[in-house]
């Protein structure tokens, strides 16, 4: 029933539909004292017009919901040096993919996996050429800080056991990026059909880290990123990365945007700056900063 409860709870908290008419008068905003962006932006550099003829365009990023202190850090960054504002929403990956589709007005997108990237590239709404495998992550089993449990993550390991009567919260496989790595994990570990039963399936790897932070469930499935912003958690166990796919995040520039600022704080997500925030809150880059 806890469980039940809290996935309620994180279901009110986290929507799934994306009010696009919200973000809409959010991304359209402009500011009053309007400048002209012509400079370019490289290893966190950014050169500005004096102010002129055009007027600068809040940035909306719909970004996966592990990279939420990351971007919201960046996203200050960027705009104490340039008077841009940046707008995230964060909410699973393929939620944001699907709002995307039905017309929310994002213009940079950042998923948690390939699939949801190709996705949308396949209907044609991101740009193309603007897509980067932007950042890697590590797979984890975390519990409860004050948790005494120990996990050893070889083939046949009793998960199962380990849960009693508790469930392992994790996204819901069928669409959630982390607990579709999860479901090939313990796949490649050989206890999927044991441990399937005893989900407990969130919208977002972050409503399945509260669950385990709010001692809601014994055990989860996360992103290390997660669990290192989470003083509630404490990693028990790290995946193998052969028994899973590379968790790969990609970003890019949505094709229907005009907003002449997409670009620009794009271009900042692979500076050196932005870079090394992703590197703070333990994201892997997969690219090289700009140079000068």
């Amino acid at each position: 029933m806890a469980i039940r409860n809290g996935l309620q709870h994180l279901h009110a908290a986290t929507p799934s539909r994306f009010s696009t008419h919200t973000i809409f008068l959010r991304a359209v905003s402009r500011r009053a004292a309007a400048a002209l962006v012509v400079g370019a932006l490289t290893a966190g550099t950014v050169m500005l017009s004096a102010p002129g003829a055009a007027q600068a365009q809040d940035v909306l990023v719909m970004a996966a919901a592990s990279m939420k202190n990351a971007v919201e850090k960046i996203g200050t960054q960027f705009q104490a040096k340039t008077g841009i504002k940046v707008t995230p929403s964060f909410a699973a990956s393929s939620a944001l993919a699907k709002q995307i589709e039905n017309g929310a007005p994002a213009d940079i997108f950042a998923s948690a996996d390939l699939e949801w990237m190709d996705y949308l590239e396949k209907r044609s709404l991101i740009d193309p050429k603007t897509r980067i495998n932007l950042l890697g992550n590590d797979l984890v089993v975390v519990a409860p800080k004050d948790s005494t449990v120990t996990v050893d993550l070889k083939p046949g390991v009793d998960l199962a056991g380990l849960l009693g009567d508790g469930r392992l919260a994790t996204g819901d496989p069928s669409n959630v990026p982390v607990g579709k790595y999860a479901q090939a994990a313990l796949t490649k570990l050989g206890v999927w059909d044991k441990v399937e039963p005893k989900l407990a399936r969130a919208d977002n790897v972050r409503a399945a880290l509260a669950l385990v932070s709010r001692g809601e469930a014994p055990l989860g499935i996360v992103y290390r990123t997660d669990a290192a912003v989470d003083k509630g958690v404490k990693i028990v166990a790290t995946f193998p990365k052969d028994t899973h796919p590379a968790i790969i995040y990609p970003a890019a520039v949505t094709a229907s945007t005009k907003n002449p600022n997409a670009q620009l704080f794009f271009s900042y997500l692979k500076s050196g700056e932005a870079l090394a925030v992703f590197e703070e809150f333990g994201f892997v880059p997969l690219i090289t900063a700009a140079k000068p």
